[in-house]
């Protein structure tokens, strides 16, 4: 059975390619391990963090390598440039790395993603921020004007804004890679916000972390970045008290029904790889495992058509989270978002 995925192991993905790459690793051999027959082979081409690239790689898998098993890129962008070259040859595209709503709204019929839709990411945080202060009311959105993503973030973050009865809700909208973090947030700082939401890319959610401290120290601030490890890292203590969303976090998984749990997956991941798995190396793992359990139910077929159609009827959890798809869209309906915050110098779990 040959593999092939087109990841970003350089650019500005690359640290996210690179968790996912190791993921995927991790599920060959752990597929190698639990199954009977030849080991899964893996193919990995370098898309460099670019959507053109992307394309041709996926191109090259289906025509040259003639794959069994085509597994996406990480970020929205990408997966939107590669999911039409899949369903234009009726091939599966096992989705980890593309959340954006539009990836589902343009069509994506043959792609299987594990992932939270990215309308999802921050539409609970308002409830949770009311819930700690019955009075805010007003909310602040940041979001990158280019690509999907971040609208779809925003979009959902306003509309659980007014589903939690906040009653003033501003967006302003900036170019990505932000220039003038300082004056953005002085703009919201403005509008005397009961909570301030950022959604860009990793480098823009820094730079506004950055600025924090033109806001009013009471003023919750929740960054779409601040999911990741490294937004720590990065930080120090900026970071302290900064919310955000994460598809995965390892000390609050489910007991599974597919695959293994997930202390078994992040000891397994530090042994191999001597670093802490990320959510993106746990939605690459996981969606092999779910590639598994379609084809396992599907007596050990290959063909694309009955492992999708498998796909859009599947219910079951990972040590990822549920898994089950809306079977007229392919849209991830069964999974859920964790809410984070950086308390202590730690990303903990408080939602």
């Amino acid at each position: 059975m040959l593999v092939g995925a087109t990841l970003s192991l350089s650019g500005p993905f690359q640290r996210q390619g690179e968790q996912a790459h190791d993921g995927l690793r991790l599920w060959v051999d752990h597929a190698t391990d639990v199954r009977d027959g030849p080991a899964p082979r893996l193919i990995v081409l370098d898309d460099r963090s670019r959507a053109s690239l992307a394309r041709e790689h996926v191109r090259r898998l289906l025509v040259e390598e003639q794959v069994d098993v085509l597994v996406g890129p990480y970020s929205s962008g990408l997966v939107l440039a590669v999911a039409p070259v899949a369903s234009a040859a009726g091939k599966v595209l096992w989705n980890h790395g593309g959340t954006s709503d539009a990836i589902f709204q343009q069509g994506g019929r043959h792609v299987v993603s594990v992932a939270s839709p990215a309308s999802d990411y921050l539409r609970n945080l308002p409830g949770w921020v009311r819930r700690h202060a019955p009075g805010a009311s007003r909310v602040g959105i940041l979001r990158a004007a280019s690509g999907t993503f971040a609208g779809h973030v925003a979009r959902g973050a306003a509309e659980g804004a007014r589903a939690a009865g906040f009653t003033e809700i501003r967006v302003i909208g900036f170019e990505s890679p932000l220039r003038d973090a300082k004056a953005v947030v002085r703009k919201a700082v403005e509008w005397e916000l009961d909570l301030l939401i950022g959604a860009g890319a990793f480098p823009d959610d820094l730079a506004i972390a950055r600025q924090r401290g033109a806001l009013p120290p009471e003023t919750p601030l929740a960054l779409v970045g601040a999911g990741l490890a490294a937004f720590g890292e990065e930080l120090g203590g900026l970071a302290e008290g900064i919310m955000g969303p994460s598809q995965w976090e390892p000390t609050a998984g489910e007991a599974p029904l597919t695959g293994p749990d997930s202390g078994w997956f992040a000891g397994a991941f530090e042994r191999a790889f001597h670093r802490t798995p990320e959510y993106p190396a746990a939605q690459a793992f996981t969606a092999g495992l779910i590639f598994e359990e379609c084809r396992r139910r599907c007596g050990g077929s290959l063909e694309d058509a009955a492992l999708l159609g498998t796909a859009r009827t599947l219910e079951t959890t990972t040590f990822y989270g549920a898994f089950r798809l809306d079977p007229s869209t392919g849209r991830q309906v069964g999974h859920g978002i964790r809410l984070v915050q950086w308390l202590g110098g730690r990303k903990r779990v408080i939602g």
